[in-house]
């Protein structure tokens, strides 16, 4: 196959990898309901675990992570034979990450690509999936805000790439791209802090707090 041919193929067999959705899924399976008819609307974990809570929110970053290694994983196969593994799986995490957001098969209402993300970085660079796992936690800890720690790790996912991988410009900017994508994803998120407004979750408990 030519590159541009594999390239199409990695790309549109990621997306669709996408639209399959942990929180829409668990919900339908578990509950004989829609997470997106609930909370936010969102079809992410925090809201799957504000609305249901338990163990099953752990199902929900199961399949979404699943989806998002395999999807690196593949594209960065299918490139490999060109020289290009590592760019290929960012290709990969960048069309997973939209198919997770906008999902063609779920009417375009996903959710923020958060973990999908996280286990992108596993697969490409663990450095970097160490540093935002930090930075989330320790934001999280401090705030219990999950949205603050999401822009923040995002923020610090695309910084990383920048210094890690520095020279290698495809991988950097596929790096950047997903982190404008995870801010972008969580802009009315960022209006309600700068209001005062947002909610806090707390994954200890149920139950959200102020």
């Amino acid at each position: 196959m030519s590159l541009w041919l594999t390239l199409i193929i990695a790309a549109a067999v990621s997306y669709l990898l996408g639209n399959v959705n942990g929180s829409v899924l668990i919900s339908r399976l578990h509950e004989h309901d829609d997470v997106r008819l609930h909370g936010s609307g969102n079809a992410g974990f925090t809201n799957f675990f504000r609305n249901y809570g338990g163990l099953f929110s752990l199902a929900v970053i199961l399949v979404d992570g699943l989806k998002a290694a395999a999807a690196c994983l593949i594209a960065g196969a299918l490139l490999r034979p060109f020289g290009l593994q590592t760019e290929g799986a960012i290709l990969g995490a960048i069309c997973v990450t939209l198919g997770h957001n906008f999902p063609a098969l779920l009417g375009f209402r996903g959710g923020k690509g958060i973990v999908c993300g996280f286990v992108s970085a596993i697969v490409i660079d663990w450095r970097i999936a160490l540093i935002i796992f930090v930075v989330f936690a320790t934001v999280y800890f401090i705030t219990h805000y999950v949205s603050l720690a999401s822009i923040l790790a995002a923020f610090s996912f695309g910084a990383a790439f920048l210094v890690l991988h520095w020279g290698e410009s495809w991988i950097c900017a596929g790096g950047v791209a997903l982190a404008m994508l995870a801010i972008f994803m969580h802009r009315q998120n960022l209006a309600r802090l700068l209001r005062g407004e947002e909610t806090k979750t707390d994954f200890f408990h149920r139950r959200d707090s102020k």
